[in-house]
């Protein structure tokens, strides 16, 4: 059982308490991006179970009628174990969403997993005709080149500013640079993107720039957040635009809570005072 303090980042350890918390954030016109906790498996086994689950959680919001799409990390279902693992599991995922009519986004890693990434993900949005999403990192100095090759693309690129910490000779690592790339990319998809444009950020000012770009040239956009980060904010959002909550759920929820409460000043002090009280 997830304790107190950790439920205000992770929905629960099983796909029904995932899809209860979907249904609250659908009664406030929130949709949900189901994510089964999981990464960097070395052996078949457990990326094959991920990738089963996967296929199971499809069936389930499907029969729940859930305003939901999933999202997958490529070393969850078997990149670390081999290319080729990746795109079977990743295949027989997509191809299941397809039949259900259920969006799939692929996460993105570390550096060293984005060419990888990037080829599975052309091929499978090809293959259903948008029906999958991508992560991009602005932090990385090849995401300029990356979004060109995407824009004709269908499916949709979620772009993030970057959770890893890359090697200075491939990434920015000032703030300033990062939200600079950030605020370009966001310029060049509303200008070159059919559609398809997420905003995956919780900095008021890029959600702004978004909502101005938007209004300058009527291109579709989804703003979508972590759950327990500006919910308020994701609320008061979807009353005007497409808004989506990252929903983590599943046994391996320790290692994610460290991270979402090490990573904000504000979730640190919430932890602290849910353990002092």
């Amino acid at each position: 059982m997830i304790p107190p303090i950790a439920s205000k980042f992770v929905a629960g350890e099983s796909p029904a308490e995932a899809l209860e918390h979907t249904r609250h954030l659908n009664d406030r016109n929130v949709k949900a991006i189901l994510n089964l906790l999981g990464e960097h498996y070395h052996e078949r086994g457990p990326a094959d179970e991920d990738a089963e689950a996967y296929v199971r959680l499809l069936e389930d919001i499907d029969t729940a009628e859930a305003e939901a799409c999933i999202s997958v990390k490529p070393s969850q279902v078997g990149l670390d174990v081999e290319t080729t693992v990746f795109r079977e599991n990743m295949e027989r995922i997509t191809d299941a969403a397809a039949k259900k009519d259920v969006f799939v986004w692929i996460d993105m890693e570390d550096h060293e997993t984005t060419d990888a990434t990037l080829d599975t993900f052309e091929e499978l949005t090809r293959k259903h005709e948008g029906g999958v999403g991508v992560c991009i990192q602005a932090n990385l100095k090849r995401t300029e080149e990356d979004l060109k090759r995407l824009a004709d693309l269908p499916g949709k690129v979620r772009l993030v500013k970057g959770a890893y910490d890359e090697p200075e000779s491939i990434a920015l690592k000032e703030k300033e640079e990062v939200n600079a790339a950030y605020r370009e990319y966001l310029e060049f998809m509303f200008e070159e993107f059919d559609g398809g444009i997420a905003v995956g950020s919780h900095d008021p000012a890029m959600i702004e720039y978004a909502k101005e770009l938007h209004e300058e040239h009527g291109t579709d956009f989804e703003i979508q957040m972590l759950m327990g980060v500006r919910e308020d904010a994701q609320y008061e959002l979807a009353e005007e635009y497409e808004v989506y909550q990252y929903v983590p759920y599943g046994g391996k929820w320790l290692s994610y809570f460290y991270r979402r409460i090490m990573e904000r000043k504000e979730n640190l002090l919430f932890a602290v005072r849910a353990i002092l009280s």
